[in-house]
């Protein structure tokens, strides 16, 4: 209750003029100086903002090289999917310069999903998709291969 009495006086207070002129010596209090409003000397205050000129360096080095791993990776999944290019990708990569390569967990995904596909692709991954294919299916789908191919030829040769 003082609290909100006290306010409301001192406005009151300061609107008739009575109070105006602490907020003049607060404004002349205030150094224009930044490193003494932060409470060093200048030659500190110069290297600090050197150290923080360098650092954001570092952080947008490292962030660029973050980029242009994960547009190399998308690089690299549209190569194998066979999808159209991005030259946002292609950019981001030539902008980071050459040293750009997959992180090493990615490479090993990677090397480890190129190993799949090769054995899908080797003989036996093919002996073993057609045990787990049903039978069945496989008889209809040519039987009826075979039904269209002899419709069409009969279509087209009068002999038949």
């Amino acid at each position: 209750m003082a609290f909100l009495m006290k306010s409301m006086l001192s406005n009151q207070v300061k609107n008739l003029g009575l109070g105006g002129g602490g907020e003049e010596s607060k404004e002349e209090s205030t150094p224009s100086d930044p490193a003494a409003a932060a409470g060093m000397t200048r030659e500190e205050y110069e290297e600090y903002q050197k150290q923080m000129v360098e650092e954001k360096m570092e952080r947008d080095a490292a962030f660029a090289q973050k980029k242009a791993e994960r547009a190399c990776l998308r690089v690299h999944l549209r190569e194998k999917y066979r999808l159209p290019k991005s030259e946002l990708d292609e950019n981001q990569i030539q902008m980071a310069g050459d040293d750009v390569g997959l992180p090493e967990d990615l490479q090993k995904m990677v090397a480890e999903d190129q190993e799949e596909e090769e054995d899908k692709d080797s003989i036996l991954g093919q002996l073993q998709n057609i045990q787990n294919m049903d039978m069945d299916t496989i008889k209809e789908k040519a039987q009826a291969t075979f039904t269209e191919i002899k419709q069409a030829a009969e279509q087209k040769c009068s002999v038949m």
